[in-house]
């Protein structure tokens, strides 16, 4: 698949646009709550775009890399459902006003994009020149599949970054938030804000999550121009994301053993394609359509179990009632020598 250069600039500039407009027109200067009907919304209205996109692909390329780019869309928007998990404990860390979070959330995805695709660039430039990446590349997937079976990925602890630490040190920082402003003044001087702060930890956590998603992607498309779009479209409806699924990330129980099949087969896949590049003739070559169907089954199935497993939130807020009741101590009555 060729891509030129204006094709490249006309598309970066496209994806840059789109958040600019949600940041400085949309929502700039909106201070009301983002509430799950408007994340709604705007989740369709992501998604709406990352769909025009790929039928853009199916149209100019054909249905092969069009079915990649959705294939590497699904695989990392369902990889980045983990991300939103971190996402809640920076914030509540930080305590982020709640009308300042759309904006920061934005701001730290597009340092999650710029940090994403100098990583893309370099995993594509291993990919072209050495074929055994393939097998790095598989063996981690399947060990980062390993690690969420055993429970390795459900650590809520958020741990600060290099470069986290680096602008905590640097930067002057106030101690207040200002609205949703990332500078402000503090003794005549000019300062960042902790949202500064949130902003880098969001943006430069998020590449933690890129070290298994970008690999896995990787495994469905080797075409660094579908691998980037697939991540700006997954990364840019995050947002929405977050604030529209809520709670109900607690629900989805087995979303992790899922998540960790999908590793685990997209983990196998590219070791069976280095084989297969080498020579060997019992390698098969897995097809686009199988890893879809793979990818698209195993989410529908674990989500439909979780639902089905987990607790509905009105039961569980009758059972701490109840439990609630039972631990309170009875008020003694009138005795019958006291009437």
């Amino acid at each position: 698949m060729h891509v030129s250069p204006l094709v490249w600039a006309l598309t970066l500039a496209g994806i840059l646009a789109v958040i600019a407009v949600d940041l400085f027109v949309i929502h700039r200067g909106d201070t009301r709550e983002f509430t799950a009907r408007r994340a709604a919304f705007w989740t369709v209205v992501y998604v709406g775009l990352a769909v025009l996109f790929g039928l853009g692909v199916w149209a100019f390329a054909g249905g092969e890399y069009a079915a990649q780019y959705f294939g590497g869309f699904v695989t990392e928007k369902s990889l980045s459902v983990d991300n939103l998990f971190v996402f809640m404990v920076i914030l509540t860390r930080f305590a982020v006003p709640k009308h300042a979070q759309h904006t920061v959330l934005m701001a730290g995805i597009v340092i999650a994009l710029v940090l994403r695709g100098a990583f893309i660039a370099v995993g594509a430039a291993a990919i072209a020149n050495f074929t055994w990446v393939f097998f790095i590349f598989g063996g981690f997937l399947m060990w980062t599949a390993y690690g969420l079976v055993r429970g390795g990925g459900e650590s809520e602890e958020v741990k600060e970054n290099v470069l986290l630490r680096w602008a905590r040190r640097v930067i002057p920082t106030s101690d207040e938030y200002d609205g949703d402003r990332f500078l402000t003044r503090r003794g005549g001087r000019r300062a960042v804000t902790p949202l500064m702060i949130v902003m880098i930890a969001i943006g430069s956590t998020d590449v933690l999550f890129a070290l298994d998603s970008i690999p896995a992607i990787f495994g469905l498309t080797t075409e660094p121009y579908l691998v980037f779009t697939a991540n700006a479209f997954a990364l840019m409806g995050l947002v929405q994301l977050f604030f529209l699924l809520g709670g109900l990330t607690d629900r989805l129980v087995y979303l992790g053993h899922g998540l960790a099949f999908i590793l685990g087969f997209i983990g196998l896949k590219l070791i069976f394609h280095a084989l297969h590049e080498y020579g060997v003739a019992w390698a098969p070559e897995v097809p686009i359509w199988l890893s879809l169907a793979v990818i698209a089954g195993t989410l529908v199935a674990t989500t439909v179990a979780s639902l089905a497993a987990a607790p509905r939130p009105a039961a569980v807020a009758g059972e701490a009632a109840d439990e609630a009741a039972e631990a309170e101590p009875a008020v003694p009555g009138p005795s019958a020598e006291g009437k």
